[in-house]
């Protein structure tokens, strides 16, 4: 997902006017995941991690299509009990909201049709598209949160080549290790058997 931290808030009062947003004042403790829903104003696809809110950039077309392909993919098999949703925060802890690029989540987890969250004990797999911004977090941050927090599958999708196509390393958690070990890497096709039957044309952004 393509973010960035926010920059440093404006506290006090000014006397001249001041160009751009002046962004909410963090408390010293940090924001936590109530604040992250309470907020006023807060830019659409504002994430919480370690108590601090991280802005999404514009996003990019590929970026877009992308995710797109993944969730019509993953839709295309996914078992009625499982739901796939983009973009939507993901409950850690009361310090972290990230908000996965593409979820599975068990249906169960769906309790109110303007739930704008779900726990990540409900989440089977967490997908990140990653971009120059987000590479850092996308690669490191957010994979050792997601498999804290028990999640048993992440996707990484990096664009490979001048022509970006998208690249998808696979990676489950290991129940001992409690971390991720990479098990496949695939760049045409992502054909796997969990987190259940799932067969996408990575070539399919062609069409889209």
């Amino acid at each position: 997902m393509t973010a960035e931290p926010i920059s440093e808030p404006i506290s006090e009062p000014v006397s001249q006017p001041v160009s751009g947003p002046r962004w909410p004042v963090p408390p010293p403790e940090g924001w936590t995941v109530d604040d992250l829903h309470t907020l006023p104003d807060l830019p659409p696809h504002t994430e919480l991690i370690d108590g601090s809110l991280i802005f999404v950039s514009p996003q990019r077309n590929i970026h877009s299509i992308v995710i797109d392909m993944l969730v019509t993919g993953l839709r295309h098999t996914a078992p009625p009990e499982l739901l796939v949703r983009r973009e939507m925060t993901m409950v850690i802890d009361r310090k972290n909201g990230p908000e996965p690029d593409v979820q599975v989540v068990r249906r169960s987890a769906l309790k109110d049709i303007g739930q704008s969250s779900f726990p990540a004990s409900e989440v089977l797999l967490a997908v990140e598209v990653a971009s120059p911004e987000s590479e850092s977090r996308d690669r490191t941050t957010k994979p050792h949160k997601y498999a804290a927090a028990g999640i048993p599958h992440y996707w990484l999708v990096e664009m490979a080549g001048q022509d970006e196509r998208p690249v998808v390393q696979v990676y489950e958690r290991g129940s001992v290790t409690g971390t991720y070990a990479l098990t496949g890497i695939h760049h045409d096709r992502l054909k796997i058997t969990v987190p259940f039957g799932i067969d996408i044309d990575l070539n399919a952004i062609d069409e889209l």
